[in-house]
């Protein structure tokens, strides 16, 4: 199939299903062939499919989602890919940063190149030299142009070598997502150009534009779990320094002037240890955090381990209102216990805090908050 792999640190899964979008957009106006349906085999569920895969037609486009842990993602020989940005993690398999910079220059050499690489804007530059062909960059190629937002979703244009989108919302959270968007739209009007020359890649941009308005967000990813007793509650796989301060700072934009409240789940006690200061930083500006116990992945690797009360007693020295929360269960319980009307509460974490759900609203219930 003609796979487009999506790879970077962070929001790869929103961007292979926002990357579906745009393409789904396209074929729409293509003649809607199922020979050409694209499809997707990404690792986080669509929230209105509930489904992780969607096949494509025999001469469909894959939106395939690249992950770097373990290098997996040198299997891959994709006719175009996209990485939205480079840091820092997965250490326990790369050792150091200049490591995980040369195994994504990899990846972007196995890239056809005939077809398109699209990067993020802060994705490194000994990155880029790894693509044989074509390459658009948001920031360069690629321009965002940005119309202002409501309640945290973006109005905006993008502009690209020849073409530009109508201005359109996007319906998801976060001024993150708004370079994901931009990647995803780029890379969608991009090789289906390169496939036919002869389309108009302005008419691409808006058909990709509109199928982007039709995405509604993936499982796990800045999910409504819904108001109990006038608590907003929001769970996020955020699990690295970047990601928790990309969704705190969604979750300002969307309940604004709301306490935000956050129960956070560390994944790993490696990348505990390793990104302490990091994730004091990110969640400096909350009104309170209750940290559950570490999710131990991996732990056989793990050269360096910190807990739970590390962050805590690090987040207290930097004046955060820091808690210890114990198990998903019993963190459950102290969280709701400070939880009022009004109040935002964000639930974080990669591990099994996904599971905490239905106890959660149950005990907001039972403190009768609000």
């Amino acid at each position: 199939h003609l796979t487009l792999a999506v790879g970077g640190t962070h929001g790869k899964t929103t961007t292979s299903w926002m990357l579906h979008h745009a393409l789904e957009g396209i074929h729409e106006i293509s003649g809607g062939s199922p020979a050409t349906k694209p499809g997707a085999l990404v690792g986080g569920l669509h929230l209105q499919a509930r489904t992780n895969a969607l096949p494509p037609g025999e001469d469909g486009w894959l939106a395939l989602e690249a992950c770097e842990y373990d290098r997996s993602f040198h299997q891959l020989y994709p006719a175009g890919a996209a990485v939205t940005n480079v840091e820092a993690d997965h250490l326990d398999c790369y050792g150091d940063l200049d490591s995980i910079q040369q195994g994504f220059a990899r990846f972007l050499s196995q890239v056809d190149p005939g077809g398109l690489v699209v990067l993020g804007s802060d994705v490194p530059d000994c990155v880029e030299r790894g693509a044989r062909g074509l390459v658009w960059r948001v920031g360069r190629e690629l321009r965002v142009v940005l119309h202002g937002q409501k309640r945290g979703c973006f109005r905006m244009r993008v502009q690209g070598p020849g073409w530009g989108s109508p201005e359109f919302v996007l319906p998801v959270p976060g001024h993150f997502n708004v370079q994901n968007a931009a990647v995803a739209l780029g890379l969608a009007v991009g090789v289906s150009w390169i496939r036919n020359p002869a389309q108009d890649a302005s008419v691409l941009a808006a058909a990709a534009a509109k199928g982007l308005t039709e995405f509604r967000g993936v499982a796990r990813r800045f999910e409504s779990w819904g108001r109990v007793r006038g608590v907003d509650l929001v769970h996020d796989y955020a699990h690295h320094p970047t990601e928790v301060a990309a969704t705190c700072e969604a979750a300002r934009r969307v309940f604004p002037g709301q306490a935000l409240h956050v129960l956070f789940q560390p994944h790993q006690h490696s990348r505990t240890a390793r990104f302490l200061t990091g994730f004091v930083d990110s969640l400096r500006g909350c009104d309170r955090v209750v940290v559950a116990d570490v999710y131990g992945a991996r732990i056989h690797k793990d050269d360096q381990a910190a807990g739970a009360p590390e962050l805590v007693e690090r987040l207290r020295r930097a004046g955060v209102a820091a808690t210890l929360g114990g198990s998903c269960s019993e963190s459950a319980q102290v969280f709701a216990s400070g939880l009022g009307s009004g109040m935002a509460a964000l639930i974080l974490g990669a591990g099994n805090i996904d599971g905490i759900r239905d106890e959660l609203r149950d005990e907001l219930a039972l403190c009768g908050a609000g």
